[in-house]
């Protein structure tokens, strides 16, 4: 019976062992490949995109866009623009918060132009990097965050002026859609031009913001007693 026993642990053992030497062969070629992908995209610049990708990354220059997007929340959603405009604060606090303060110190994956292995062939515009980590993309996250959710509710809106007499939204969702996700599209790839991140990283930023913002979007339907 101990033999029998001993036996199932030592098998069950080497599953395990073999599993987890397969993880690190996918890992290592995963990294492997995003390293190969980054320096692929980001060796394809010019002077004008240099100029273009710099200021996309920049949240300052996108202030009168969001002065137009505040505009729109106000005039669709009327009182309850006080509830999207709290829960777009919460949520891009929550997105940049974890991704900054929580994974970035955790994972330790350094930026490709902190990586030994790579910056010398990273380009960078003006030599600016940013911090030490870059695991996962802050920009990525808040971007698609803010992009998704607000697509989510204004279609709710545009779906209840066609059955209800309520206001319709000032804008059409399929314009606000191109809109937003070509917005958080340029910002998102801006990282990765710039040499601050990984495609990996942006990804991750991507869906993370993404699923961040269905949760958002969940509470604002729940407190104004809609279903998504």
């Amino acid at each position: 019976m101990q033999n029998l026993v001993s036996w199932c642990l030592r098998g069950r053992f080497f599953v395990l062992l073999r599993c987890l030497i397969l993880h690190l062969r996918v890992f290592e070629i995963l990294k492997s490949a995003d390293k190969e992908l980054f320096l692929f995209l980001n060796g394809m610049h010019n002077s004008f995109f240099d100029f273009v990708m710099y200021w996309a990354s920049n949240r300052f220059i996108w202030i009168p866009f969001y002065a137009v997007l505040l505009f729109l929340v106000i005039r669709t959603f009327q009182k309850k623009s006080v509830l999207v405009l709290v829960l777009i604060a919460a949520m891009i606090t929550v997105s940049d918060q974890v991704s900054s303060s929580i994974v970035k110190n955790s994972v330790h994956r350094l930026r490709p132009c902190h990586n030994p292995e790579i910056e010398s062939q990273v380009h960078l515009v003006n030599g600016e990097c940013g911090g030490s980590f870059g695991y996962f993309s802050s920009h990525a996250s808040n971007s698609f965050a803010l992009a998704v959710f607000l697509i989510l509710i204004f279609r709710k809106k545009a779906n209840q002026a066609g059955v209800k007499q309520v206001a319709k939204p000032v804008v059409k969702i399929s314009n606000l859609a191109v809109i937003l996700f070509s917005y958080s599209g340029i910002v998102s790839y801006s990282r990765i031009y710039l040499g601050s991140h990984y495609p990996l990283d942006v990804i991750t930023g991507i869906v993370f913001g993404t699923l961040l913002s269905f949760i958002f979007a969940k509470i604002f339907f729940r407190v104004t007693g809609n279903k998504m």
